[in-house]
């Protein structure tokens, strides 16, 4: 048994398992940090397993054309659900590769003689690292104990994903940055190295002196010498990893530029990243730039890191059974993926290679009844006192829960006189057994409500923060999840199932509404999982009361997020009488704002407009109730007019006007001149890379000019000659005003004329 860089001369080792990943041919490389802190390597014998299902005489005479294959270990007849659906075992071929890594080769080979019709290959997604973690019933940071074989490594689990209260081992984190003597204004692979730095605690090394190899060198010394679990960059993925690799190339240094952990592995190769539409938005997803033994983690290619801190990217990875770096870098839905494929694997039931669960036939009627989402009420627009918001905690996983919503479940063929029926759709649900889906969401549900108690307990505000972080990351997941079950690519998804989830919201939603106004409250606005409700004189206990008994009732638990002293509710801008349903503002009780679908909530809001607005809704946030708001509005005025000076009189920072768009597809796609894609265009002929789904940012020169490419500057592109396009972002700034008054009937031109009015008497 082969063992850390210097020989392990023990057969028991106690400590968290890290980082796993195949190396030789039929070997994974394990890393476990010991309880002493010392980083251990380990070379772990493994062979994966897939199943092929067909007809039995088939599959024999499958078995006989692999017979002698040099990467087949062993096969073996056994039973297995086929397919999630099944009510019994069938028989299915399972084969022993002697090599993870020849997986998908193989996969290919075999769907290849069954003309991709005759054989079904299950459970050959999971590659590498997935795959062993499964197979010994890991989890990333697990505390385990190690016994020492002769060819393999025996784990005993110490640990257990449904802790909320677990210790982790101490790691480190290092800071990596890299600027580049830029020739031109956009950064080429030519451009020199100007200075490296790294930072870890409070050890910093600024790299500055010597040739770039030189430089490199000493930067892979450096990372040696702190050894970290973590290297964080700002770009790593997308160009300083590509950027780096290059120059070690063209100085002759590749072999020796290694910042892994694992110096027997290379430093890993980038591939191409990819846009992709999910949710009705486009996104750009950088390559993976994998390290051996460490975690590389770009925080500009990370959801859960930026959502939910270290925190929540430990209890995703260990209750998802995701690696680390990889989980870093996946949709929460992918996580969540892994928790059912997981789940699945316990079961006994396999995983298709594609999703083979076809939505049931449904005639027009149908359709119309069922295919209807959420429901809502719309709300009524204007500024309200006195009412309370009420919220379905996790409403969508609960009743996926709690009604056994799976794409075996729904619509089963065991259960045909099911009396567990759907509201509304002619669907009935399994009697019988639990569905994957459900099974693998009660522990996330659980958890987090537990997570959530914990917060609100903690005394240590550092560790109420750990709990919040938690609570977060598994938020996300809960949010996914609903969608996931619809998804066209998810395993264990059904459309059908989705369709279910939407009429138990919809009959949860209907039953609280009725419920609350039976007891005399006005539902002033709901959408999905929401409900805004006012009662004359009602106080905290009776919306405490309203939300027991209707949680009860309804089966999903209630809370009451707060009572406001108002809450403005916002109309379209092209039908002023019709309500939006996510527009809107307001300030609880207890001094919270809370702000929905305006300016300051965009990504594409400059922070010269955010600003203005967030300084205007805090003055008027100072009034008790809807007369004192509309006196309050002359404040609004004073501030636009403030604002309005600093940018006439060149006060305003160019940084502070930014405006940042996204690319929904690539820049020579779109048939308009927009303002990002004139931007994207500029980068383009500077030599920048960009791709559909990337953010551009740039600053508004002269928003009117016929020649389009004079309209906007890059924001990489600005130089001391450029010149602020002055109306356009006074014209950004009235809007933000009337956006907050619209309910008043104020647009951008009355505002306008409201500042131009304004008198420093009226105050």
């Amino acid at each position: 048994m082969r063992s850390s860089i210097n020989r392990v001369k023990f057969n028991r080792v106690k400590g968290w398992f890290f980082d796993a990943y195949p190396s030789s041919f039929g070997e994974i490389t394990v890393w476990i940090i010991q309880e002493n802190g010392k980083r251990v390597k380990f070379i772990d014998r493994f062979q994966p397993k897939i199943y092929v299902s067909g007809k039995q005489v088939e599959l024999e005479t499958l078995i006989t054309r692999f017979f002698s294959s040099r990467i087949i270990s062993s096969w073996n007849f056994v039973y297995k659900y086929v397919h999630s659906t099944d009510a019994k075992k069938s028989v299915v071929l399972e084969i022993v590769l002697k090599d993870c890594r020849k997986i998908p080769l193989f996969t290919r080979s075999i769907l290849k003689k069954g003309g991709y019709l005759r054989y079904e290959v299950h459970n050959c997604d999971l590659y590498g690292d997935r795959a062993y973690i499964f197979s010994n019933n890991l989890f990333p940071l697990a505390q385990v104990e190690i016994e020492i074989q002769e060819t393999t490594l025996k784990y005993s689990i110490l640990d257990s994903v449904k802790r909320v209260c677990y210790d982790l081992p101490d790691l480190r984190t290092t800071k990596l940055s890299v600027d580049i003597a830029k020739k031109g204004k956009i950064a080429n692979f030519e451009d020199s190295i100007e200075t490296i730095c790294l930072i870890q605690a409070d050890k910093q090394v600024r790299i500055t002196s010597g040739s770039d190899k030189e430089k490199l060198l000493r930067l892979v010394r450096v990372v040696k010498e702190f050894d970290p679990d973590f290297i964080l960059t700002h770009g790593g993925d997308s160009y300083l990893f590509s950027y780096l690799i290059h120059k070690a190339t063209i100085n002759k240094v590749l072999d020796q530029f290694n910042l892994n952990r694992d110096f027997t592995s290379s430093i890993g190769k980038l591939g191409r990243g990819r846009s992709f539409f999910s949710y009705g938005r486009t996104f750009y997803k950088a390559p993976t730039m994998r390290l051996y033994g460490r975690i590389h983690i770009d925080i500009n290619n990370t959801f859960v890191l930026k959502a939910a801190d270290f925190d929540g990217l430990f209890e995703i990875a260990r209750l998802c059974r995701v690696p680390l770096h990889t989980a870093s870098r996946s949709s929460i839905g992918s996580s969540m993926s892994s928790l059912q494929l997981y789940q699945a694997i316990n079961d006994d039931i396999l995983i298709p290679r594609n999703k083979s669960i076809p939505e049931a036939f449904k005639s027009a009627y149908d359709l119309f009844i069922g295919d209807r989402g959420g429901f809502v009420y719309e709300p009524k627009v204007g500024i309200h006192d006195g009412v309370g918001e009420i919220d379905f905690s996790s409403m969508y996983p609960v009743l996926m829960v709690k009604n056994n919503i799976s794409a075996e479940t729904v619509l089963c063929k065991c259960c045909l006189n099911s009396k567990l029926q759907i509201p509304d759709l002619n669907f009935h649900v399994c009697e019988k057994r639990i569905g994957i889906v459900p099974k693998a969401l009660d522990l996330v549900v659980s958890k987090r409500l537990c997570y959530k108690k914990l917060k609100n307990s903690a005394k240590n505000f550092f560790l109420k923060q750990t709990y919040d972080n938690r609570q977060a990351a598994l938020k996300w997941i809960l949010v996914t999840c609903f969608g996931y079950l619809g998804y066209r690519n998810a395993k264990f998804g059904t459309v059908d199932g989705h369709m279910a989830v939407c009429a138990y919201g919809r009959e949860a939603l209907l039953t609280a509404s009725r419920q609350a106004e039976n007891r005399g409250f006005e539902v002033i606005h709901g959408i999905v999982d929401s409900l805004w409700l006012k009662k004359e004189k009602a106080t905290a206990c009776d919306y405490h009361e309203l939300v027991k008994e209707t949680g009860k009732k309804i089966g999903v638990p209630l809370t009451l997020k707060g009572l406001y002293k108002w809450i403005v509710f916002l109309p379209s801008t092209i039908h002023p009488s019709v309500g939006v349903l996510t527009r809107y503002y307001g300030v609880m009780q207890n001094g919270k704002v809370k702000i929905r679908g305006l300016e300051v909530r965009c990504s594409d809001t400059s922070r010269f407009v955010y600003n203005a607005q967030m300084d205007m809704i805090n003055a008027l946030a100072s009034a008790n109730d809807a007369k004192q708001f509309m006196e309050s509005i002359p404040k609004v005025w004073r501030i636009v007019k403030t604002y309005r000076q600093q940018l006439l009189n060149g006060d305003v920072p160019i940084s502070d006007l930014i405006v940042t768009k996204h690319l929904s597809k690539n820049p020579n796609e779109y048939v308009q001149k927009v303002s990002q894609v004139i931007a994207a265009e500029q980068l383009c002929e500077a030599g920048a890379e960009v791709h559909a789904g990337k953010n551009v940012s740039f600053l508004f020169t002269n928003s009117k000019n016929k020649r389009y490419k004079r309209r906007v500057k890059a924001e990489q592109l600005i130089d001391s000659s450029v010149r602020v396009d002055l109306k356009q972002y006074l014209l950004l700034l009235y809007s933000s005003a009337a956006s907050l008054l619209s309910f008043a009937g104020y647009t951008p031109s009355l505002v306008y004329d409201a500042v131009r009015g304004y008198h420093n008497s009226v105050l």
